[in-house]
């Protein structure tokens, strides 16, 4: 076997007595682990070669074994959203050839009813030894489904190669006595290929938590000795919302590895905890990878490589260099263009049946992310937003990560997401919406809008709704589309930005701005 297959990974662990899985109060050596992956292989393979099973589950033991037992024999685990509604997972289920499903008992109930819309077998994720097949790393192992954050969910091809490269890369920042915890949920790519992956790889021991815990974090940290962490999205900003302690550094964790951690955050959370924090962009296609650079200008993902470039999505021509003043973009209209691999696809190896997503991917041999960036004259890139995401204020293309990025800044924010809604007249307002850990101060508020050198009038929020939580996907990310679609008329309260100031947004006010939207012929915008 080679080692860029994620079964060789596996099978050299295979005499290995170290600890190599701990879940709860069970620990399996690397030897019991690779033993479990063989067995759970033998079953899948006693229902007949190819089998495509669908799994709903949380982090548990039996999840890893089955994904390992794939890997081993050439089956496939479509990994299933269990935060998903019944019908939305039918139409996944049958768009990805699910012929079997497994759950844990936590989503039993939950399976059955898919099952029955499927008109397949549900049993239980309790499974119950052989020889390894030899497998091709271009092999598929896993159908991993897109967060959906920005529209439908798509079934991404994991190959084999597409786990054993990040895990073999990671790797080089463990060792065998490093200890990998894991929380993120395992239906997505980040936690397969930054957690279980890279402990495979490097021998470290693998913790599992069944579902992510901002209050039970440190303490899971102290209980198995984890010196690295895995993190998707808004999950180290809730850990910081935790009530602090001057001992929260005293911690074996050295590392902690993810993507879409807000700068504040990861600076906080690294100077909280005691430990070095590398926030990477990534996505569960992973045809664009950026190294990040701590020697960079802060918020940036890190330098542009070979081959990737940021291109105007209607011209398909190079964007200029940023012109940034005060940390504050001043040519947004002409700098922020879409990510683009125009070497290659990266370790991309498409979707699963679904061409029409490919093509809109994959044009002329370059991929087209859907993520929008820009970046600086010396090459350093920034993050603007996903492509559903442009703001246009009379007129002006803003992106909402650099907004998103200051509004943090300001005192008791635990979270901040912002996008669109519409005008009365034309284009787009700002919205905002914040989790704070205390009561809203609006004089407070609107003297740091002002004080803030990098936002510009037109980037100011004219809506700011206050909320306990924000809506978001399993992974941690903010799911804006429906905070756009409630926009002001949600149950959280919401201020207004008036010539006068701030002020609670009142009935009337709804009744008259939503009356405008008919004077110019809008009204078509507030449906839901």
């Amino acid at each position: 076997m080679t080692a860029d297959t994620l079964a060789s990974l596996l099978l050299a662990r295979a005499e290995d007595d170290r600890p190599g899985l701990l879940f709860e109060d069970a620990v399996w050596s690397w030897r019991e682990h690779v033993a479990a992956c063989l067995s759970a292989g033998a079953w899948l393979s006693g229902r007949g070669m190819g089998s495509h099973v669908g799994v709903l589950s949380e982090n548990v033991p039996e999840l890893v074994f089955l994904l390992g037992g794939a890997a081993l024999t050439g089956h496939v685990v479509v990994a299933l959203n269990p935060t998903r509604s019944v019908d939305e997972l039918i139409r996944d289920a049958r768009a990805t050839d699910v012929d079997l499903l497994l759950a844990d008992g936590a989503y039993a109930g939950l399976a059955a009813a898919v099952a029955e819309g499927l008109g397949v077998e549900a049993l239980p994720l309790a499974l119950e030894k052989t020889a390894a097949a030899e497998p091709d790393p271009a092999d598929l192992v896993m159908l991993i489904f897109t967060s959906g954050t920005s529209g439908r969910p798509r079934a991404v091809r994991i190959t084999q190669r597409k786990l054993a490269v990040p895990g073999v890369s990671l790797a080089a920042l463990l060792t065998p006595a490093d200890v990998v915890y894991c929380s993120m949920p395992l239906f997505h790519s980040g936690a397969l290929m930054a957690a279980y992956a890279p402990a495979v790889a490097s021998g470290a021991a693998l913790v599992l938590r069944r579902r992510f815990s901002a209050s039970g974090l440190l303490p899971d940290l102290r209980r198995y000795g984890c010196t690295y962490l895995h993190y998707v999205g808004k999950a180290l900003s809730y850990v910081l919302a935790t009530p602090e302690h001057p001992g929260d550094a005293g911690n074996p964790l050295k590392i902690a590895f993810g993507n879409e951690g807000s700068a504040v955050a990861t600076r906080r959370f690294g100077e909280r905890f005691g430990c070095h924090v590398i926030d990477a962009f990534g996505s569960t296609e992973t045809a664009i990878s950026l190294t990040p650079d701590p020697s960079g200008p802060p918020g940036c993902l890190g330098r542009m490589p070979e081959g990737v470039r940021i291109l105007d999505p209607f011209t398909g021509l190079p964007c200029p260099p940023g012109v940034i003043e005060d940390g504050r973009l001043l040519n947004a209209e002409e700098a922020v263009g879409e990510l683009v691999n125009t070497a290659g696809l990266g370790l991309f190896d498409g979707y699963y049946n679904d061409p029409e997503a490919d093509a809109e991917r994959i044009r002329e041999g370059a991929f087209w992310s859907g993520d929008l960036a820009y970046a600086d004259a010396d090459g350093y890139v920034f993050f603007a937003g996903r492509g559903t995401e442009r703001l246009r204020v009379d007129g002006e293309n803003l992106a909402v990560a650099p907004i998103e990025a200051a509004l943090r800044e300001f005192g008791g924010v635990v979270e901040a997401a912002v996008y669109p809604v519409p005008d009365p007249a034309a284009g787009d307002q700002v919205m905002a919406a914040l989790v704070l850990e205390g009561d809203f101060d609006p004089v407070a508020f609107t003297a740091f809008l002002a004080s803030r050198r990098d936002l510009g009038a037109k980037a100011l929020p004219r809506y700011i709704r206050l909320s306990k939580e924000l809506p978001q996907t399993a992974s941690h990310k903010v799911i804006k589309r429906r905070l756009a679609r409630e926009a002001w008329r949600g149950a959280d309260p919401v201020w207004w930005r008036t010539p006068d100031g701030l002020r609670p947004l009142t009935g009337e006010d709804v009744k008259g701005i939503e009356e405008e939207f008919v004077r110019h012929g809008r009204h078509h915008l507030l449906e839901t």
